[in-house]
Order: C-alpha cells, then sequence, then structure tokens
C-alpha cells in the first residue's frame, strides 16, 4: 500500500485533534482511501504541555527544520495560525517540495495570491478546507459538487461565538454582555473575543469563498463588516415579533461583473433555514444557476469537526487530487480576474428601523416624509407603549433602499427635535433567487 509522510506544526487544540485522528483511526484511513497516512512529525515550540493524546517522543519535534528536510514527508499540516509566521512556515513546506494543509483563514484571506503563487513555482498543492466552517465541507461543495453552476450568491453564518450570543439573546432575552460571558464560560468565545465579534473572523472567511465561488481577486478591504457588540436584545424581542430572527450574515452577491461582500447583523426570516440554526453552529446557503439553493449546516468551530476536514485534505494531497486541483482551478491557479466591487452605498437592502421618539402628534408623519425624500418606502409600521422616561419605541421596517440614501435619511433625522435618541438601522434579508450573470 501506498504510504505518504504526514508533519503537522502546530500542536495545539486543532493539531491535537488532527494528531489523534491519524494515530486512532490511522488503519481505517488507510482501508478506506487506499493509501497509509504516515504520522512521521508533530512540531510545536512547547512540547511538555499535557494533551489528550500519547505521541511517542521520537516523533515529537520544536525544530520545523526537522519536517522540512525529511524526505519521506509528503504533506505538512499548518496549524499555527495567523498570517506572519504561518505563513513563512507554509512557502518553506512548499519549496522543499511539500504539498500543504491548512486551516489558516486569516493567511488565505490576507496572503492567499503569494502563497498559491509560492505553490504553482514549486509544483506543489495547497488544501484549505477547514479554513472557512471547519466541519462543514463548503469548499468541496463548491469547488467539485457545484462546478456546473454559475454561482451568484453567498449567504453564510460563519462565526459560531456570534450565533452563540445571538442565539442566547434571542431564546432567554439575555443581555449581549450576559450572552457573551456564557459563551466565554462554556468556551465558545475567547478570553478576548473582538476577532469573533468585530465581524472580522467572518470577513476572512467571506473572502475566501467568495474568491472560490465567484472566481475572482478579493482584498480584505473588499468586504464590508459590522460586528454584533452593542445589539439590543429590545431589538431582538421588536424583530421577532414581526417573524424574524437576527444572525450575524456574510453575504456575497455576483450580478454581472459586480460583486458586493458584506459582513454585518441582519433580520432573517423566521422560516428561513438560517434562522433555524442555533448555538455555535455555521451554515452556509449558496444559489447557483443550474442547480438554485443548497444548504450546508455543522459545526463550525472545535478541535475535531477541524480535524475531520483536514485530514480529509490529507487524503486529498495523498492522493494526488490536491495537486490536479490546485493546478487547475481558477483561484489557485492564478487566473481570476478583477470584478468590481460595490462600495456598502451603492448596495440595495430592506432595513428594520427602530426610532426612540417624543410622545406627541406628528412624529410618524414627519420620519415617513423624510425616508420619503430619500426614495425610501415603509413596508411596515409597529408602535410600543411608552416607555419609562417617557419615549416611544416606533419600528419601521422598509421595502429595498440604496444604503447611501438610507445614511442621507438618518442624518436628516439626528437633528429632529423629536428625536428621543439615536436610529437603530438592522438590514434585513430579503430572500429571491437572485439573477444569472
Amino acid at each position: 500500500m501506498k504510504t505518504a509522510g504526514v508533519a503537522v506544526i502546530g500542536f495545539g487544540t486543532v493539531g491535537t485533534g488532527v494528531v489523534r485522528l491519524l494515530m486512532e483511526d490511522g488503519r481505517r484511513l488507510a482501508k478506506t482511501i487506499g493509501c497509509r497516512l504516515d504520522l512521521r512529525h508533530v512540531c510545536d515550540i512547547d512540547l511538555e504541555r499535557h494533551r489528550n493524546v500519547d505521541v511517542p517522543r521520537e516523533i515529537l519535534t520544536d525544530n520545523p527544520d526537522v519536517c522540512f528536510d525529511d524526505p519521506e514527508v509528503a504533506i505538512v499540516v499548518e496549524t499555527i495560525g495567523g498570517a506572519t509566521v504561518a505563513v513563512d512556515l507554509m512557502k518553506r513546506a512548499l519549496a522543499a517540495g511539500k504539498d500543504v494543509v491548512t486551516a489558516n483563514k486569516a493567511a488565505l484571506a490576507e496572503r492567499g495570491n503569494e502563497l498559491f503563487e509560492a505553490a504553482r513555482a514549486a509544483g506543489r498543492s495547497i488544501s484549505f478546507e477547514a479554513s472557512c466552517a471547519a466541519g462543514i465541507p463548503i469548499i468541496r461543495a463548491i469547488r467539485d459538487g457545484l462546478i456546473a453552476n454559475r454561482l451568484t450568491a453567498i449567504t453564510g453564518i460563519l462565526n459560531g461565538t456570534c450565533n452563540y450570543i445571538l442565539t442566547r439573546m434571542s431564546s432567554t432575552g439575555a443581555t449581549y454582555d450576559d450572552a457573551l460571558a456564557e459563551a466565554q464560560a462554556r468556551g465558545y468565545a475567547e478570553t478576548d473575543p473582538t476577532l469573533d465579534v468585530s465581524g472580522e473572523d467572518a470577513r476572512h472567511k467571506l473572502a475566501i469563498l467568495a474568491a472560490l465561488a465567484f472566481e475572482t481577486q478579493v482584498t480584505l478591504d473588499d468586504v464590508y463588516v459590522e460586528g454584533i457588540v452593542g445589539v439590543s436584545p429590545h431589538d431582538i424581542l421588536f424583530g421577532s415579533q414581526i417573524g424574524y430572527v437576527l444572525k450575524l450574515l456574510a453575504i456575497g452577491r455576483r450580478a454581472g461583473d459586480a460583486l458586493s461582500l458584506r459582513v454585518h447583523p441582519t433580520f432573517v426570516p423566521a422560516d428561513s433555514p438560517l434562522a433555524t440554526v442555533s448555538g455555535a453552529d455555521n451554515a452556509v446557503l449558496v444559489t447557483g444557476h443550474a442547480v438554485g439553493d443548497t444548504f450546508y449546516v455543522g459545526p463550525g468551530a472545535g478541535e475535531m469537526p477541524t480535524a475531520s476536514s483536514i485530514v480529509a485534505d490529507l487524503a486529498d494531497a495523498a492522493l494526488g487530487r490536491a495537486q490536479l486541483t490546485c493546478k487547475h482551478l481558477a483561484w489557485p491557479a492564478g487566473r481570476c480576474p478583477a470584478l468590481r466591487v460595490q462600495s456598502v452605498g451603492e448596495i440595495a437592502a430592506r432595513y428594520y428601523l427602530r426610532f426612540d421618539v417624543v410622545d406627541q402628534p406628528g412624529v410618524l408623519a414627519e420620519i415617513a416624509g423624510g425616508l420619503g425624500r430619500h426614495d425610501i418606502s415603509i413596508a411596515s409600521v409597529l408602535q410600543h407603549e411608552p416607555t419609562r422616561c417617557g419615549s416611544v419605541p416606533l419600528v419601521i421596517t422598509t421595502h429595498g433602499a440604496r444604503e447611501g440614501n438610507m445614511e442621507s435619511a438618518l442624518a436628516e433625522m439626528r437633528e429632529l427635535p423629536t428625536m428621543a435618541g439615536p436610529a437603530v438601522r438592522i438590514r434585513m434579508l430579503e430572500e429571491k433567487r437572485e439573477a444569472s450573470p
């Protein structure tokens, strides 16, 4: 039976999962794929910390050169993360004639073109299934299963921390701070959750998925981002009263040669499959011109889900499929044209608006007039009882309107004497089949 030597660089949470799968399921994997994945080296700067897996001492090393210099190593798994040291290590592995498997979203989103260029120069491959949704095989679905389609839309819940927080706020009425503290206590959020709650994590993942799905060059600057910090349980409640659930969505759309990419809190219709995705799970809705909508859901983070996708990539690399993919597929092969990316001001959406207004006659007419002057049409109005402070929460949903128009309208309304506080604006997902390019 053919044997492919494997080196794992990074023995943290994900690296431990990969090592466990290779050691505990090695025989079954060899029988399934017809190739033995031989774990030859595990490299980390800290070899003394206890891991929940027993590794022979002789394969542990703190020197990555051991991995690169071993002629029996065919594939290097990088699980360090980040876009600096990890990128240098991957480029060294490629130059040494090794294929690379990674879950590193930051490296791919920020320096993907550079990495793929290094892979082409070395005649090797980079596989990255685990980079975007951990255990969900979304890269394979887009790359292989949907290859016959012109993909026009990606709509995803790509961050488990944010989804857990918003789920708890929706189901219990918890404040943002309390839901975040619970997520941290349960291990769903880091001590410093900024990367997740700011939307940056989802931004990286959308940049990767969009480059692959829409066959174009994407930079992080192309992706507009807003996080969930400061989301109010009042708005989640009001949204539920009109049939919507709040999610942090990553949204990519292609229409002809124009592309729009954004990450922000979004009200999703309660009957949408995206609305049912709870806890720390991820989900991706992909639209193609031939197949229509396809939906993928599962664990978007964690040791074993991420390791599951990494080992699937190891099998691809060991069998030679990864090399063919990297050589021929548009983005890895460097054949992606740059599409025009719309500014956020050009994008049209429906909106949920909440105004805290003075309780007096004529306020609704004043607001409706202000929206109308900017070509924004009202779809529904929900007025609540006055608060203890005497102001009245007024909830308005709109029909589709340009973001730039909404910005102008809200700027005008901030100056109205009837406003008791700043307006809240949350975009709404208008579910419809995207037009084919």
